[in-house]
């Protein structure tokens, strides 16, 4: 991979959130489904089940409580009946990290190198040269233009079960450039148990991300125990050939829908048809889909995770280049949307930390 330099290399301002969706880079996700994922319930002095066991005893877990209790509950004046308990949640920065950049770049990244034998030309051609040299100066030059060419290589061309293949081998092997652990080891535990709180009082959880929905596809649901029909995000154009009696579906070079800001309540309403009563975001890419949210009838929560905490993950905000938490965190902090600090809301933060512990 082209590791620690990456690393350095995204700490420039050039690269920017928009940037990175409009290029179908989608980070993704962590431990290992439902079984595996370190999910086990805590229980309290008193005997009662902690379904948040990850939590410190503070206001964001109380919150969570207090509302799924409420609605849940059918002699409430805000009982939500089933078929409406939709929840909605961005993945990267929420559900699992995206610093330095975003995961799915570093898939782009890797598939170059791995491509380049079958392309002697980008040994001269960039942006291709610059990663083949893992010159990340150089590469940040050529920029969006450059980064578009570096996705459409490696995204498009193929068929979705080919695309699939390549994520499935990458996440297998792939370090992460400075935690060097896997990127399938860095979701976020406390989120994972949330996932699962709300499954458990009969919520439905759907993935509403700026990054590739094939990317996130290829694993999602094998850690989040989320569904493949309930992950949307950005997506490329694609195209059916019958082949000869051996029907694929390819992937096409070309930008079909960005799901992110005001994109997000527009493939909610056109994917899943309701208003979510829950949402979860990190940035001000969620702010538009909190909104929609904010907006049901029926009593809503609005929740976003703050990243706090620079030793265990990273602390970033208003000036991050990657999920810049600005407008959505005034609009949290004035109507009173629950926002988690990072830092000290979590006992932990990833899955292989309850190991350690």
């Amino acid at each position: 991979m082209a590791a620690k330099s990456c690393h350095s290399f995204f700490k420039q301002k050039i690269m920017k959130k928009s940037v990175f969706i409009l290029l179908v880079l989608v980070a993704f996700v962590a431990c290992k489904d439902n079984g595996d994922t370190k999910t086990a319930l805590a229980t309290t002095t008193e005997g009662v089940i902690d379904p948040l066991p990850s939590w410190n005893d503070v206001e964001s877990k109380k919150n969570i409580i207090a509302y799924v209790e409420d609605v849940t509950n059918s002699e409430s004046i805000n009982f939500i009946p089933v078929a409406d308990r939709i929840s909605t949640f961005d993945n990267d920065g929420n559900l699992w990290s995206e610093q330095p950049a975003y995961f799915q770049l570093f898939f782009a990244i890797d598939r170059v190198k791995e491509m380049a034998a079958g392309h002697p030309e980008w040994k001269t051609q960039q942006p291709f040269k610059a990663v083949l040299e893992n010159d990340m100066t150089e590469l940040a030059k050529q920029g969006e233009h450059g980064l578009i060419q570096l996705v459409m290589a490696t995204h498009a061309g193929v068929t979705t079960d080919e695309f699939d293949a390549d994520v499935k081998n990458w996440i297998a092997t792939a370090k992460h450039p400075t935690k060097n652990v896997g990127f399938d080891e860095l979701v976020y535990q406390p989120m994972l148990e949330l996932l699962q709180y709300l499954r458990a009082n009969d919520f439905k959880t759907y993935v509403v991300s700026g990054g590739g929905v094939d990317f996130m596809r290829a694993f999602v649901t094998e850690i989040y125990g989320i569904p493949e029909e309930q992950i949307i995000g950005s997506r490329i154009k694609t195209a059916f050939d019958y082949n000869n009696g051996n029907p694929v579906i390819k992937r096409l070079p070309e930008l079909d829908f960005i799901d992110d800001k005001e994109g997000k309540p527009l493939n909610i309403q056109k994917i899943i048809g309701k208003k979510p009563v829950f949402s979860s975001g990190n940035s001000d890419g969620d702010l538009q889909m909190m909104q929609w949210t904010a907006s049901n009838k029926l009593k809503s929560f609005m929740l976003y995770v703050h990243h706090t905490d620079s030793i265990r993950e990273w602390a970033y905000d208003r000036n991050s280049h990657i999920g810049k938490l600005d407008k959505g965190l005034d609009e949290a902090n004035e109507k009173g949307w629950t926002v988690i600090d990072m830092k000290n809301d979590w006992k932990v933060i990833y899955p292989f930390e309850l190991d350690a512990n």
